[in-house]
């Protein structure tokens, strides 16, 4: 399975809104400049997220956007799934008539199980647990530089 820049795009996307969930609703324009992503699409994006129910609009001249929820309340999962629709890695787990096979097919367990831990890897990753790793990796990336000062 291959994730599309749409889910990719969208996972930076709330990302950065998970980094500045305490302050002032970000604009489309400081988003897409600080994660490197092309505006109108990002547009496209936040519109999605926007219905699902994960980012909230404030308008007005100091509007933007805003995470609907704190960022440990929303999972990877969720914001994949706005975007992406269902992760079923084979059409035979999505629609019922896929396949003539789907019955006494020997390979669907193995999809489904498939699906299934990735769905629960997933649903087990926050936006925060993603500020909490990045600051993690952040600080021995530092740790590593005072190292190779004095070492």
């Amino acid at each position: 399975m291959k994730l599309s820049t749409r889910g990719r795009y969208g996972i930076h996307a709330m990302y950065d809104l998970a980094r500045y969930h305490q302050s002032e609703p970000q604009s489309i324009k400081a988003i897409a400049e600080r994660q490197d992503i092309p505006e109108a699409y990002l547009e496209q994006l936040i519109a999605v997220l926007r219905r699902s129910g994960l980012v909230t609009s404030v308008r007005g001249a100091q509007g933007g956007y805003l995470l609907a929820r704190p960022p440990g309340e929303i999972t990877v999962g969720q914001v994949l799934r706005a975007l992406e629709g269902d992760l079923a890695l084979v059409d035979c787990l999505v629609e019922e008539d896929a396949c003539d096979k789907a019955c006494s097919c020997p390979t669907r367990l193995v999809w489904q199980k498939l699906r299934d831990g990735m769905n629960q890897i997933l649903d087990g990753i926050t936006l925060q647990d993603m500020l909490n790793d990045y600051e993690r990796m952040a600080a021995q990336g530092e740790d590593k530089d005072e190292q190779d000062l004095h070492g």
